[in-house]
């Protein structure tokens, strides 16, 4: 009775972890968006110098603990307020847009970088590692 009880439970403990390790590598956002260019923190902020739109698609909390400055907000999870015509809004075609959210464990930004680039915007960047990148190099926030 031990053996089988200890059996079935290394097995349910062995289940749970490749579940969870599913889980987790499923949260990682992806390295690169098709048709999007991935840019780091010093890249990002010279897009922002440059005049690039800056489209921050985290939840609105977030947003209001900090962005970066004259970024727009477009809350992802909010369909009244995230959709294609906010983003056709954003900018002509082929003005540079920055998706960013909240770093690799944040799929938002990379999610709104292939919408953008399924809408035909022609520059699109994906600022994979976003908001705590740009913070912890000590860039301008608001």
């Amino acid at each position: 009775m031990k053996t089988v009880l200890k059996s079935t439970l290394q097995t349910a403990l062995v289940a749970s972890a490749l579940t969870f390790a599913t889980w987790a590598q499923a949260a990682i956002s992806p390295l690169t968006v098709p048709g999007a260019t991935t840019v780091n923190a010093a890249e990002a902020k010279q897009l922002w110098e440059d005049g690039a739109i800056f489209l921050d698609s985290r939840k609105t909390a977030d947003w209001e603990a900090g962005h970066i400055p004259e970024a727009v907000h477009l809350d992802r999870k909010n369909p009244d307020v995230y959709n294609s015509d906010a983003l056709n809004d954003l900018a002509a075609k082929d003005e540079a847009i920055v998706s960013y959210c909240n770093g690799e464990r944040c799929l938002r930004s990379a999610k709104t970088a292939e919408d953008l680039v399924k809408l035909g915007f022609k520059k699109v960047y994906y600022f994979r590692d976003g908001f705590p990148a740009w913070n912890d190099a000590g860039f301008p926030i608001e």
